[in-house]
């Protein structure tokens, strides 16, 4: 391989310190308080106004741009290929979330039109998703379970569930979770905490994500094998239901499990077959609207229902539902669960929504997201909906099929609109196995995450146990308890890597002004007399005194035991000369009753020049003016990976600068960032015997100062002593 070419500069100039750059740079110390900042902030103009209300409104500043050439074959093929998807997904997403099936049609109308107008994603397509409505099961469940609605039977002679009266209570309840995520979401999105979603690593949403898909799956044995477990809520509910599942194996209605396995085996052979064909194939084809057409005329041709026994939807209504406001009785309720909602749901579209914004380049606005979603939610809320975020499976359908806007969403919501007014009671007779076995099928690209823990374990072992213990979390203590324990364990993650960063000495690159670890380069040297020490996080509380032990461990020097000698050597020093003056007082005193001249007397030679006579008894110990030429003659701090500091950071700082100024050694710091210089200006770093002239921008600068001023002198010294 040819040799590259090496470009060579010069730079001549003096060697500069933190306060000599300020001046040079003139440093602007106009900040503006906080009144002024808030007055800016809420002065309004005509062009300010305009630009609010677009950003507020995103369908203002794109639908007059539509393009009808360009834009409008793609959105609409793929609007009716994403509605088409919605029916399949909206039905059997309700089963998880515990309300009728054709409230998920509902949610897959209202809430897509809602962020039509508001949303600034271009490509992801918002409905229900299989996560949030297991979360939203699992808080229904708990709030109106089936043992609040039992009733005697007088036909029967045994006590039975009151259907009708459940679901309505449940569908209250969703609708109140979801009013109340929607609230959490606009609020969010109000104070610019769009940010949030920024404590949802990839590994943790992919390892949640992967155990609620569990869940999930638990939650539709039921109708795979037609038996009724006692649905359990909490932690370890999970396990509890799979044995519950086990126990009631035997009780399975083999027309359900037989209807269930076809459909399986059905529609993972169609999918295959799709996407065999899919690059041959405009659109793809919709294998989950045809296997419910099919299982439907199958169920109504058969009588399933009558004869085996298969459970089916059953009464569909017609049309759309008046809205009502939520049940404000119940928010007290499903406080948590709404936040978790807002949460998951958020972090999901947002993610999905970068993707496709950076593939296609265009902006994602955050906080404008948490709006939109957040107004999808409490309007869908009113109109008995449950809560939304983004699918996978009809955003790529949404991208692939040549959707560029959200015209495609509309378009959606528009079939779904249809199907409810006029088709929706056609699929009363569709067996519910066949919609949990659209779940399953669905869940595939879930499972494969499971392949993110050999590729996490040979590029980030730290992201692997994020993955492994959100995934065991989710698994045990459920999605909403799972998700805040997942944050809280990846949080003591970061806070862990900050207490355990790499400590280096830094050394010079020869004939370069660039320094890098000793250990870590062969060629790289130490420069004589000066410690460069560096670590790899910032200070603060948490690692200030592992800061202070890594710097004793590397350079060397136990200032411990060396202040320690020398406090002792001082208080002996300070006792002897007291000592000394109590007998020179003593002596004087005797001198003065023997009427002689001290404790010295003058006597005259052979030669008859003076001589001093000293008492013998009086002892002095001569304190060693210079440092121990072991030590270095000075330490340089990095602080270039430091980004802020707190008060013990501060006093830790100082501390290096006072004690290792009190054996002669100069600490200097370098590259210290302006949010620092500010942090230990306010922490009292600074005073009239510190200033900044102790600190540079460079560790070059820093060097260069360190070599030209040599070893401090006795009046520095005593400086740090008296820091």
């Amino acid at each position: 391989m040819a040799e590259r070419r090496r470009m060579a500069y010069r730079v001549h100039r003096e060697i500069l310190d933190e306060e000599e750059v300020d001046e040079m740079a003139e440093k602007s110390d106009s900040k503006g308080s906080l009144t002024q900042k808030f007055k800016q902030s809420m002065r309004c103009s005509g062009p300010r106004l305009k630009s609010c209300l677009l950003d507020s409104v995103p369908l203002l500043s794109w639908l007059p741009k539509y393009s009808l050439r360009e834009n409008a074959l793609g959105d609409l093929v793929s609007g009716i290929s994403v509605g088409i998807m919605h029916l399949p997904q909206g039905m059997a997403y309700a089963l998880l979330a515990s309300v009728p099936p054709v409230f998920g049609l509902y949610s897959s109308f209202y809430p897509v039109l809602i962020y039509f107008i508001f949303g600034t994603s271009k490509h992801i397509s918002v409905g229900t998703y299989a996560v949030m409505s297991v979360m939203i099961g699992g808080a229904i469940e708990r709030v109106a379970p089936d043992s609040n609605f039992i009733v005697w039977d007088n036909e029967t002679n045994s006590s039975i569930v009151d259907i009708f009266t459940r679901d309505a209570e449940r569908v209250r309840v969703a609708a109140a979770v979801t009013f109340l995520s929607g609230l959490f979401q606009i609020l969010l999105g109000l104070v610019q905490f769009g940010f949030v979603v920024t404590y949802l690593s990839d590994p943790l949403v992919r390892g949640y994500t992967t155990g609620a898909a569990i869940h999930v799956i638990v939650s539709q044995l039921k109708y795979t094998f037609g038996i009724s477990p006692k649905r359990y809520s909490g932690p370890m509910s999970l396990i509890y239901t799979v044995i519950e599942v086990c126990y009631l194996l035997p009780t399975t209605n083999i027309g359900t499990l037989v209807v269930s396995i076809v459909t399986i085996i059905s529609l993972i052979l169609a999918k295959e077959l799709n996407a065999y064909l899919s690059k041959k194939l405009p659109v793809p084809i919709p294998v989950e609207l045809i296997g419910i057409v099919i299982a439907t005329i199958v169920s109504w041709q058969v009588n399933l229902d009558e004869k085996y026994g298969v459970d089916v939807v059953g009464t569909i209504p017609s049309g759309l539902q008046p809205p009502v406001l939520p049940d404000v009785s119940l928010f007290g309720q499903v406080i948590g669960d709404a936040f978790a909602l807002s949460v998951v749901g958020y972090g999901i579209a947002i993610s999905l929504g970068r993707i496709f914004a950076l593939k296609y380049g265009y902006n994602v606005d955050s906080n404008q997201e948490l709006i939109a979603l957040g107004l999808s939610n409490a309007f869908g809320g009113i109109f008995q909906c449950f809560a939304i975020s983004c699918s996978m499976s009809r955003t790529m359908v949404q991208e692939s099929t040549g959707g560029k806007t959200q015209v495609a969403g509309a378009l959606s919501a528009i079939v779904i609109l249809i199907i409810v007014l006029w088709i929706g009671a056609l699929f009363e007779e569709l067996p519910k196995a066949v919609l949990g076995a659209i779940i399953y099928v669905n869940l595939h690209g879930m499972m494969k995450q499971f392949m993110d823990v050999p590729a996490l374990w040979k590029s980030n072992k730290v992201d692997m146990v994020v993955w492994v213990a959100t995934f065991i979390f989710t698994v045990l203590l459920n999605p909403d308890m799972g998700l805040a324990a997942s944050i809280g364990f990846s949080m003591l993650t970061v806070i862990f890597r900050t207490q355990l960063p790499k400590y280096s000495l830094l050394g010079q690159v020869p004939d370069t002004d660039i320094y890098r670890p000793l250990e870590d380069y062969n060629q790289v040297r130490q420069v004589p007399g000066i410690l460069i020490f560096r670590s790899s996080a910032t200070l603060y509380f948490a690692n200030a005194e592992m800061y202070l032990d890594a710097l004793r461990e590397k350079s060397g020097i136990n200032i411990t035991k060396i202040l320690s000698a020398k406090k002792k050597l001082e208080a002996k020093r300070k006792k002897l000369e007291e000592e000394n003056a109590k007998k020179a007082k003593k002596a004087a005193k005797e001198a003065a009753k023997n009427n002689t001249a001290g404790t010295v007397r003058m006597t005259t030679d052979m030669k008859g020049e003076p001589e001093e006579t000293e008492q013998k008894d009086i002892t002095f110990i001569e304190m060693d003016p210079e440092p121990d030429p072991s030590l270095p003659r000075a330490i340089i701090l990095d602080l270039s990976p430091v980004n802020f500091l707190d008060t013990v950071g501060v006093k830790t700082l100082r501390r290096i600068w006072t004690d290792y100024g009190e054996i002669g050694v100069k600490v200097v710091l370098a590259c210290c960032q302006t949010g620092v210089v500010d942090n230990l200006q306010a922490g009292g770093f600074f005073n009239d015997k510190v200033t900044k002239s102790c600190l540079f921008s460079s560790i070059h600068d820093a060097v260069l100062h360190c070599q030209s001023s040599g070893r401090l002198s006795q009046d520095e010294e005593n400086r740090f002593t008296h820091f």
